[in-house]
C-alpha cells in the first residue's frame, strides 16, 4: 500500500514525492509515461558527448530564495545569465529590445533618454489592452511590433497576436537601456552537473518508486494507494468529458556539428524568416569544453505533447469546468502546468509544489488515520 501515487516525474510531481517522502516518510509511487525522469527537463549526452536538453533549453531563474535554497539541496550550481539575439532584416540585435537592438537596427546613436522619447513618438494609444497586438503597439509601436512580435507569435501560437491575451507578450519588456540579459531574476544558475543529475539525487529514497513507460491508467486500479497527485493534462484525466483543451507543442531537431562553436549566445530566434521559431547551443548554458558542438531547431506545431495551454478567453472558460470537477475529487491534487492549464516557469511550479505539501501537511498531519480523507482533501485543496 502505498501512500501516493503521483503521476508525472517533471518538477511538480519529483519536489512533492521527495518532500512526501523525506519529511513526513510517507510511501510514494512515482510513475511518468516517458523512459525517463524530469519531464520537460530533460537533459542527457547525445552521442557525441555534449549535454543537451531533449525538449529544448531550459534555463533556471528566479527571485525566491526558499527555492533556489530547496533546489541547492540536490545540485550545486553554475552561474548563467541567458542572453539571446534575433535575426532581424538581416542583423542580429538583442532581445528583448532594448537600446542596442534600436541603435543597431537603424543606425542610430540614442541616448537612454532619446530612446524613451524615440519609443514614445511610435507608441500607438490603446483604448483597452486586452490582446498581446495591444501590449505591444502601445509600447513599441507598430513597425517594431512587426519586425520583433507578430510573425514569431504566430509561428509559435499559431494565431495571430491580436487573437491572444494580453499575457502573452506581456511577459517579455522592452528596456531603455543596454541590458541585454534574457531575465533579470535574483538567482540566475544552471545545475553545475544538468537536471536529470539533479532529479536523481531529488528522488534517491528508499520511501520512492518510480516507474517509467507507465501510463497511469494501467495501474491506477492495480496498485493499492490512498491518495494521487495528478501532474498531467487535467482534461486527460477526466476522460475529456468537455472537450480537449487547447495546447500548442514543439518539434525538435537535434543536430551535431564538427565546429567547437555556432552562434554567440545561447539563443538565436528568427521572427522574420524561417519556419523555425529559434535556435539554441548548449554549450553557452553549461559551459561545457568540446570539440563540437550541439544544436536544437525548434519548430512549433499544432499536433504532439501539451506544452503551452493557449491563452484565450475560451479556453479558460473550458478550463474552469475541469477546475469544478478536480475541486469536488476527493483524495486528488492537482499541480503543475498541464493540471492546472496555466503556463508556469520552472521555479513558478517548484513554489507551487511546496505550497501544495504545505497544504498537505497542514490538513493531514503524517501518521493520521487516512482511510476516509475527502473533507481533509478538499480542505487541502481550497
Amino acid at each position: 500500500m502505498y501512500d501516493w501515487l503521483i503521476v508525472g516525474a517533471g518538477f511538480a510531481g519529483s519536489v512533492l514525492a521527495e518532500r512526501l517522502a523525506n519529511e513526513r516518510g510517507d510511501r510514494v509511487l512515482l510513475v511518468d509515461r516517458r523512459p525517463h525522469i524530469g519531464g520537460n527537463a530533460y537533459d542527457r549526452y547525445d552521442d557525441a558527448g555534449i549535454l543537451i536538453h531533449q525538449y529544448g533549453p531550459h534555463i533556471f531563474h528566479t527571485n525566491s530564495k526558499a527555492i533556489f535554497d530547496y533546489l541547492s539541496g540536490f545540485t550545486a550550481w553554475r552561474f548563467y545569465e541567458h542572453r539571446v539575439l534575433g535575426r532581424v532584416d538581416g542583423k542580429l540585435v538583442p532581445i528583448p529590445i532594448n537600446l542596442d537592438t534600436v541603435n543597431t537596427l537603424y543606425g542610430l546613436s540614442l541616448t537612454p533618454e532619446e530612446f524613451e522619447g524615440w519609443l514614445a513618438a511610435r507608441a500607438e494609444p490603446v483604448g483597452e489592452i486586452r490582446t498581446s497586438e495591444d501590449v505591444v503597439v502601445s509600447k513599441v509601436g507598430r513597425e517594431l511590433y512587426e519586425k520583433f512580435f507578430r510573425g514569431y507569435t504566430r509561428k509559435q501560437w499559431g494565431v495571430d497576436p491580436s487573437e491572444l491575451d494580453k499575457s502573452v507578450t506581456a511577459r517579455v519588456p522592452t528596456r531603455t537601456n543596454r541590458d541585454d540579459r534574457y531575465f533579470t531574476d535574483e538567482f540566475q544558475f544552471m545545475p553545475a552537473q544538468g537536471y536529470t543529475r539533479m532529479f536523481e539525487t531529488m528522488l534517491r529514497s528508499p520511501n520512492i518508486h518510480v516507474m517509467l513507460q507507465t501510463d497511469y491508467r494501467d495501474v491506477k486500479d492495480v496498485v493499492p494507494h490512498r491518495r494521487t497527485i495528478y501532474t498531467g493534462p487535467i482534461d486527460e484525466y477526466f476522460g475529456f468529458r468537455f472537450g480537449k483543451l487547447p495546447y500548442r507543442s514543439l518539434r525538435f531537431r537535434h543536430e551535431t556539428l564538427d565546429q567547437e562553436r555556432y552562434q554567440p549566445v545561447g539563443t538565436v530566434n528568427y521572427p522574420m524568416s524561417e519556419d523555425y521559431t529559434r535556435i539554441s547551443e548548449y554549450k553557452h548554458l553549461t559551459g561545457q569544453v568540446h570539440p563540437k558542438t550541439s544544436i536544437t531547431f525548434e519548430y512549433p506545431s499544432a499536433e504532439g505533447d501539451p506544452y503551452y495551454p493557449i491563452p484565450r478567453p475560451e479556453n479558460a472558460e473550458l478550463f474552469k469546468k475541469y477546475e469544478r470537477l478536480a475541486l469536488a475529487t476527493p483524495d486528488v491534487w492537482f499541480v503543475g502546468r498541464l493540471a492546472t492549464y496555466r503556463y508556469y516557469n520552472m521555479d513558478q511550479v517548484v513554489g507551487q509544489a511546496l505550497a501544495t505539501f504545505r497544504r498537505i501537511s497542514d490538513a493531514l498531519p503524517a501518521g493520521a488515520d487516512t482511510r476516509d480523507v475527502k473533507a481533509i482533501g478538499a480542505a487541502a485543496r481550497a
